[in-house]
C-alpha cells in the first residue's frame, strides 16, 4: 500500500480511536474521500491492534490491579481491581450480542454509508453537550455502581453506528450517571480493551477465512507501530483537556464534521 496513505489511517486511527468523535466514521470516509482502495482487515486488525497497546500501556496501573483482581477473584477475594474487572465485565455483553447481531445479518455494512455517518455524528453531540453541561461530577471509577456501569454498557450498543463513537456514547452515558470528566473517559478507554480485542479476533477470523487483506504484514506493523504512538498522544492530550475544558471543543468539531459531510455528500 501506498506509504502516505499508511501514516493517513495511522494517524487517523491513533488519534480518533478514543476521542469522542468516532474513529470507525474516519476510517471508512479515508478511502471514500481520497479514492484509494479499502484498506482490508488486515490493516484495520493492525491499526486496533496499535490503540489497544496504547491504552493498556497509559493505563497500566489500572490494568496491572486488573490483572491481580483477576487472580484474586478466582481466589474468591473482591479487590478493588477486580471490582474494575466485573464492573467492565458487566458493561461489556451488550456490545459484543449488538454487535454479533448486526454481523451475521449483514446490516453492519449497510450502515457504513457516508449519510449515516453524517447524521450520526450530529445527532450525538447533542447528548454529548447536555451530559457533560449538566452532569453531576460526583462519582469515580472505585465509587461507579453496577447500574451505572450497565447503562454505559447498554450505551455502548450505539457505538456500533459509524458517527455515533463508542467513546462519545460511552462518555456521554458517563457523564449522565455522574462520572467525573477525567473518570468518564479513564472507564470508557479501560472499557474499549475487551471491545478491540473482540473486534480483532472477529477480523481475525475474516483473515482465516480467506479474506483478501490488501496489504503486506510489514505494512500492518507500520500502521499498529504509527497508531500505538498516535493513540498515546491522544490519550494524553484526552486527559488534559477533559479536565480542563471539557467535552465542548469534540461537540463542536462533531458539528463541523457533520457539516462538511452533508456537504460533501451533496
Amino acid at each position: 500500500m501506498d506509504l502516505v496513505y499508511l501514516i493517513i489511517l495511522a494517524l487517523v486511527q491513533g488519534i480518533t480511536e478514543f476521542l469522542p468523535i468516532s474513529s470507525s466514521a474516519h476510517l471508512i470516509l479515508a478511502p471514500e474521500i481520497t479514492g484509494q482502495a479499502d484498506q482490508g482487515p488486515l490493516i484495520d486488525v493492525m491499526a486496533h491492534l496499535g490503540t489497544l497497546l496504547a491504552v493498556m500501556v497509559y493505563f497500566h496501573r489500572d490494568m496491572g490491579a486488573a490483572i491481580t483482581g483477576k487472580l484474586a477473584l478466582l481466589q474468591g477475594r473482591v479487590t478493588e481491581g477486580g471490582r474494575l474487572v466485573l464492573l467492565i465485565a458487566a458493561a461489556t455483553p451488550p456490545v459484543l450480542i449488538f454487535g454479533g447481531g448486526l454481523y451475521v445479518t449483514g446490516l453492519a455494512d449497510a450502515l457504513r454509508d457516508p449519510i449515516v455517518i453524517a447524521w450520526a455524528t450530529l445527532i450525538f453531540a447533542a447528548p454529548l453537550w447536555l451530559a457533560d453541561h449538566y452532569g453531576r461530577q460526583s462519582v469515580t471509577v472505585e465509587t461507579l455502581s453496577w447500574r451505572g456501569a450497565v447503562l454505559i454498557g447498554l450505551a455502548q450498543m450505539l457505538a456500533l453506528v459509524p458517527g455515533a463513537s463508542r467513546s462519545g456514547v460511552t462518555m456521554t452515558a458517563a457523564r449522565a450517571v455522574g462520572m467525573a470528566r477525567s473518570d468518564a473517559a479513564r472507564f470508557s478507554m479501560l472499557m474499549a480493551v475487551p471491545v478491540i480485542a473482540a473486534f480483532g479476533l472477529l477480523a481475525g477470523v475474516e483473515l482465516a477465512r480467506g479474506a483478501d487483506p490488501g496489504a503486506s504484514l510489514a505494512d500492518g506493523l507500520l500502521i499498529a507501530a504509527l497508531s500505538f504512538i498516535a493513540a498515546l498522544a491522544a490519550i494524553a492530550v484526552l486527559m488534559k483537556i477533559v479536565d480542563r475544558i471539557g467535552f465542548l471543543p469534540f461537540v463542536i468539531y462533531r458539528l463541523a464534521l457533520a457539516g462538511a459531510l452533508f456537504w460533501w455528500a451533496a
